[in-house]
């Protein structure tokens, strides 16, 4: 089912987009910027009373009824410095090195190299990645297709593939692409619309993953615009609302993106090999058949599959370790992905071959891929 694509916005993203229709709250904004501070002549200074506020420490106002207090700032700086110098000793007495904490084998420990970037959190990224394995068994998805009248395979890949343009165009996240996609499935696998109604879906499923993963996201108007102006606003927020309110507003799902990037630092993957499992996982995107395998047993067959057509070696104890997985678990998602892959090209799905073609990615959409023999020898070993 073709999509309406109609005019799209330049890749420079929803910034010159955004310039050149631009919303009446950042038309507000705007004005509020470039306001002059001088008064006009004769008028009242005006005054941000929250600057105000929040700067009352440095400044000494003498209300009326209340008795200046000599001496009580010096007793401040001292309970300030004692309660410091405490919370100091009791940090040095708890400080436990990293790789005890975690209990982890000195030969599996891949975050004791970051132990000083607090961004990193490396004192807790194996139980975050523990916890997201586990959290996984909530978000399990069956083939909900077979419960639609209206839709098919291939209408959601065609929808996919829209997307990852969408992503492109508005230089989001990848998260974000995963995280709508992931969206998607799960509202169509508990809501019944028609097939005029997927790329509404779709587009406010992106809409919401941009609110949850970026730092800036696009607008309603964005949506709308990039759907050619297919849908009203009023029907975007109120799918808003239904998607939301479907998934009862449990958004936080796990995706294999992350554990990619987790699994191939456990290999210290280069960034060549890391786009080529990236590449296979985001074409594993639009194949319904791999819907209802978990992210991280995903990530762990995307890898897996770019060791082997790189010639890296095959599922290691570190993998195992980090992953949770032994080889004989990730083997069948591996060859369910060299099927997808060895298909036929489809011309009305080049999204994705496209991206990867480019030498920003090094253009691994073009690597051969690896002969089935080769593939089941590393998958036996």
């Amino acid at each position: 089912m073709p999509f309406t694509r109609g005019k799209k916005p330049a890749a420079s993203g929803n910034k010159a987009l955004r310039q050149s229709a631009p919303s009446t709250e950042n038309q507000e904004e705007g004005s509020q910027v470039k306001r002059s501070s001088s008064p006009p002549h004769g008028a009242p200074k005006k005054r941000t009373a929250f600057i105000d506020i929040t700067n009352a420490h440095k400044v000494q106002i003498s209300l009326p009824g209340r008795k200046k207090e000599t001496g009580k700032k010096a007793v401040k700086k001292t309970t300030i410095i004692s309660v410091t110098a405490k919370n100091q000793a009791n940090l040095k007495k708890t400080h436990v090195p990293l790789c005890l904490r975690l209990q982890i084998p000195k030969e599996f420990d891949i975050d004791s190299d970051s132990a000083d970037d607090c961004y990193m959190c490396p004192e807790y990224a194996k139980d975050i990645f523990d916890y997201l394995k586990e959290r996984e068994e909530k978000f399990v998805l069956s083939n909900y297709m077979l419960t639609h009248t209206s839709l098919n395979p291939e209408m959601r890949a065609i929808l996919v593939d829209w997307l990852v343009e969408v992503q492109e165009n508005f230089e989001l996240y990848h998260e974000t692409l995963y995280l709508a996609v992931k969206m998607t499935d799960h509202y169509l696998s508990k809501a019944s619309i028609h097939r005029e109604m997927l790329q509404l879906v779709g587009s406010t499923a992106m809409l919401i993953a941009s609110k949850f993963e970026e730092r800036s996201p696009p607008c309603v108007d964005d949506f709308l615009y990039i759907c050619d102006d297919a849908y009203k606003r009023e029907e975007l927020i109120s799918m808003e609302a239904s998607i939301l309110q479907t998934l009862s507003f449990d958004i936080n799902i796990p995706i294999p993106y992350r554990f990619l990037r987790r699994y191939a630092k456990c290999v210290s993957a280069s960034m060549e090999t890391l786009t080529l499992a990236r590449y296979y996982c985001e074409m594993s995107l639009m194949e319904m058949d791999l819907v209802s395998e978990r992210g991280s047993l995903l990530a762990s067959a995307c890898l897996l599959m770019a060791l082997i057509t790189k010639d890296l070696g095959s599922w290691s104890p570190i993998l195992q370790f980090h992953s949770g997985y032994q080889a004989s678990e990730v083997a069948p998602v591996v060859r369910k992905l060299h099927l997808m892959l060895q298909g036929p090209a489809d011309d009305k799905l080049r999204a994705v071959r496209n991206k990867y073609s480019h030498k920003v990615f090094f253009e691994v959409a073009t690597v051969p891929l690896v002969d089935i023999s080769v593939l089941e020898k590393a998958l036996s070993c």
